[in-house]
């Protein structure tokens, strides 16, 4: 949607095997991109703009239903303030080690449950393992603390808790867009948070 209205859009490949390797995912294509850049980060990768964030071509940071902690914090030290989300028990271990993946009735009841079926299918066999060591894994510098922050919140959301989001938007002081949604939220609402990030790039004056 962003594309046809000349946004040279481009999504990173995160491995999802450490906060770091993102981190470096994410690096790596802004390497490769002319400034200034918007950074857009869904769930986890909340906190890889959040660091990657702190380049110098990076303009501003977008999050979507996002985690976003304070300089040296974790994502679990992030969480721990807020009640137990209702899909976090359909997230289990995937094979041996610390990688875990979200269950499909996770999926249809917590994650994409005001998706259609083939689409909840899709996502459930195509989702990518996570090492959920990451989550311990701490922020240096917390690039929303020198960067301008948008951020997109699900009120419906089963996987971070609504009123987490909302207290994290406040203290980023983020413009907020609250959406009547899960935790997908791009995927059941695209339209406005596509006009969302297009409204975001205009104010930052970003180049198509």
């Amino acid at each position: 949607m962003l594309t046809p209205k000349g946004f040279p859009v481009v999504a990173a490949n995160c491995p999802l095997t450490s906060q770091v390797d993102d981190v470096v995912a994410v690096e790596r294509v802004l390497g490769m991109r002319e400034g200034p850049l918007l950074l857009v980060g869904h769930s986890w990768c909340g906190m890889i703009i959040t660091e990657a964030g702190n380049d110098p071509k990076g303009s501003g940071l977008v999050y979507i239903a996002a985690a976003a902690p304070g300089s040296g914090l974790s994502f679990n030290e992030w969480w721990a303030s807020s009640p137990p989300a209702p899909g976090a028990p359909e997230i289990i271990p995937y094979g041996p080690g610390k990688f875990v993946a979200l269950t499909r009735n996770g999926f249809r009841d917590h994650l994409g449950q005001d998706l259609p079926a083939d689409e909840i299918t899709l996502l459930h066999v195509t989702q990518g393992p996570f090492n959920q060591g990451s989550n311990d894994e701490k922020i240096t510098t917390a690039a929303w603390r020198s960067q301008p922050t948008w951020f997109v919140i699900g009120q419906n959301d089963h996987m971070l808790m609504f009123d987490l989001e909302k207290a994290t938007a406040e203290t980023l002081k983020a413009k907020t867009l609250v959406l009547s949604a899960g935790h997908l939220t791009m995927l059941p609402q695209p339209y406005e948070v596509a006009d969302f990030i297009e409204d975001t790039a205009d104010e930052l004056g970003s180049s198509k």
